[in-house]
C-alpha cells in the first residue's frame, strides 16, 4: 500500500500542515496583541472561508495544469505570505495574508488530497486515508500547541518565519510526484457533486463538527491559561490522529458509516465538557474526547465519500470534503464569535456542542441506507 510516490507525497502533506497549523492559533493571539480583540475571530474565519472559495475552484485549475503545478502553486501561496507578517501588526494586512493562505491551502489540500486518493488502492482506501491522516496529524499534534508556547516564549516572528519555511520546503519534493495518473485529473462536475446525497450527506455530517474544531482552536487559547491551552491543543489532535488510524482499520472491515453517530456524539461531549473552563483537567479530557470524535468522522466520511464517486471526479470529492472542513471551521469561529463577545466562552462552548447534534439525522441516515459503491459513470 505504500508506494514511493505516496511516501514522497507524505513530504507535502507535513510541509503544507506544518504551515497551516503552526500559526493557527497564534494569529488570533498576535491580532489581539495589535489591539482588535474582536479581529481574532475574523482573520480565522478569512482564512477558513478563502479557502472554502477557492476549493470549490480548484477541480477545474486540477483539470487544467494536473496534479504537480496545482500542488507546487498551493504551497508558494501557503508559504510566502506568512513573510509579510514579519513587520508591524495591522489587522487589514492580516486579513489579506489570512485570504492568501486560504487560497493556497485550499489548492494545496484539494490537488494533494485527490493525488493521495489516487495511489491507494480501493479495497484499502480506508486503512490508506486513515494513515494518510496519522501522516497529516503529526504536524497538528506538534504544531498547534507549539505555535501557541512559541508565541509566548519567543514571541510572533519565529512563528511566521517557520510557517513560511515549512510550505517552500516542500516544494523541493513535487518535482517526483505523478504529474497526471493513469485515470487523469480531470475531475467531475461541482455542480453535480453538490447535488449527489452519496457526497453531500457524510460532508454535512463532517461539517458540524468542523464548525466545533473551528471555535476550539480559536477560543480556546483565549479562554483558559497558557498551560492548559497547550496541553488542550496537544490532546485534541493526539486523539484525532488516534481515531482517525483506528477509524480506518475498522470502517474497511465494519462499514464506514457505522462509525458517525458515534463520532457525531463524542464531538459534541468534548465540546460541552471545554465549558469548564477554570477546571483543567477537563478542559484537557474535553479536547481529547472532541479529538476522538472528530478523528472518526474525519475519516470515515472521506473514505465513504471517494467511495461514491469514480476515480475521475476524485478532485470533486476532496474539494467538497475540504470545503465541508474549512467552511465549518471558518463560520464556527466567526459565528460563536459574536456570541462569545456578549455571554463569554463556557456558554459559547456549550452553544457549540449543542450545534453539533443535529448531525445526528444526516449519521443515522447514512447508517441505515449505505450507499452503494459509485459506477464509472458516476458524479
Amino acid at each position: 500500500m505504500v508506494t514511493g510516490p505516496l511516501l514522497v507525497r507524505f513530504i507535502s502533506v507535513i510541509g503544507a500542515e506544518a504551515s497551516f497549523y503552526l500559526p493557527l492559533s497564534v494569529v488570533p493571539l498576535y491580532v489581539r496583541s495589535a489591539g482588535s480583540g474582536a479581529g481574532a475571530g475574523l482573520a480565522t474565519g478569512t482564512l477558513l472561508l478563502a479557502t472554502v472559495a477557492a476549493e470549490l475552484a480548484t477541480p477545474r485549475l486540477v483539470a487544467r495544469t494536473g496534479y504537480r503545478l496545482a500542488l507546487a502553486a498551493g504551497l508558494v501561496l501557503l508559504g510566502a505570505p506568512a513573510l509579510a507578517l514579519l513587520g508591524p501588526a495591522s489587522l487589514p494586512a492580516v486579513v489579506a495574508v489570512c485570504a492568501a493562505r486560504g487560497i493556497g491551502f485550499a489548492v494545496t489540500t484539494v490537488a494533494g488530497g485527490a493525488l493521495t486518493a489516487s495511489l491507494i488502492p480501493a479495497q484499502r482506501r480506508g486503512e490508506g486515508l486513515g494513515l494518510s491522516g496519522v501522516v497529516a496529524g503529526v504536524p497538528a499534534l506538534a504544531c498547534l500547541p507549539a505555535g501557541v508556547w512559541m508565541a509566548r516564549h519567543w514571541g510572533y516572528r519565529p512563528v511566521f518565519a517557520i510557517t513560511a519555511a515549512a510550505a517552500l520546503l516542500a516544494l523541493a519534493s513535487v518535482p517526483a510526484l505523478p504529474g497526471r495518473p493513469d485515470h487523469g485529473p480531470r475531475g467531475g462536475s461541482m455542480l453535480a457533486g453538490l447535488r449527489n446525497p452519496r457526497l453531500m450527506q457524510p460532508a454535512l455530517v463532517f461539517a458540524a463538527s468542523t464548525a466545533a474544531a473551528g471555535v476550539l482552536v480559536t477560543f480556546l487559547p483565549l479562554a483558559v491559561t497558557t498551560a492548559t491551552a497547550t496541553a488542550a491543543l496537544f490532546a485534541q489532535p493526539a486523539a484525532a490522529t488516534a481515531a482517525r488510524w483506528a477509524a480506518g482499520r475498522i470502517g474497511d472491515r465494519r462499514g464506514q458509516a457505522r462509525l458517525l453517530c458515534p463520532g457525531v456524539l463524542a464531538s459534541a461531549a468534548g465540546m460541552a465538557l471545554l465549558a469548564a473552563t477554570h477546571r483543567p483537567a477537563v478542559v484537557i479530557g474535553g479536547a481529547a474526547c472532541f479529538g476522538t470524535g472528530f478523528g472518526l468522522l474525519q475519516n470515515a466520511t472521506l473514505a465513504m465519500m471517494y467511495a461514491g464517486a469514480p476515480p475521475r471526479a476524485y478532485s470533486t470529492v476532496s474539494a467538497i470534503w475540504n470545503a465541508a472542513y474549512d467552511a465549518g471551521m471558518g463560520a464556527g469561529a466567526a459565528l460563536i464569535g459574536l456570541l462569545a463577545a456578549r455571554t463569554g466562552y463556557p456558554a459559547a462552548f456549550l452553544v457549540t456542542a449543542a450545534l453539533v447534534l443535529p448531525a445526528l439525522g444526516p449519521a443515522l441516515h447514512q447508517r441505515t441506507h449505505p450507499a452503494e459503491p459509485a459506477t464509472p459513470t458516476g458524479a
